[in-house]
């Protein structure tokens, strides 16, 4: 199994379980097959961009926590730093480079 196939399986089954569902019950709220949900998580089936999104908001998660697991919260981490921490300091630079003219 490739490498992004393999921990797509393992965040899905991650997340999965993070939310108490059996295959079947996620495969239920996706309107797919346990099968599906089952070759998934063992590698052998590759799901279409739909089931992704389906699988995603299922998981109350963003699609791409499916390949890398918590990707939409470093993506909100990152957010935070730069605007809390980065954006100020350069701004400073900014002002102090180019001070207003009176």
């Amino acid at each position: 199994m490739s490498n992004i196939k393999s921990e797509f399986a393992e965040n899905l089954i991650f997340y999965r379980n993070r939310n108490s569902l059996s295959q079947l019950e996620l495969s239920g709220i996706c309107d797919c097959g346990k099968s599906t949900i089952s070759g998934i998580e063992a590698g052998k089936t590759t799901p279409s961009f739909d089931l992704i999104r389906r699988l995603a908001d299922a998981l109350e998660i963003h699609p791409a926590d499916l390949f890398l697991r918590n990707a939409s919260k470093n993506r909100k981490d990152m957010r935070k730093f730069f605007d809390e921490e980065l954006l100020p300091k350069v701004q400073e630079m900014i002002e102090n480079k180019f001070p207003v003219a009176d």
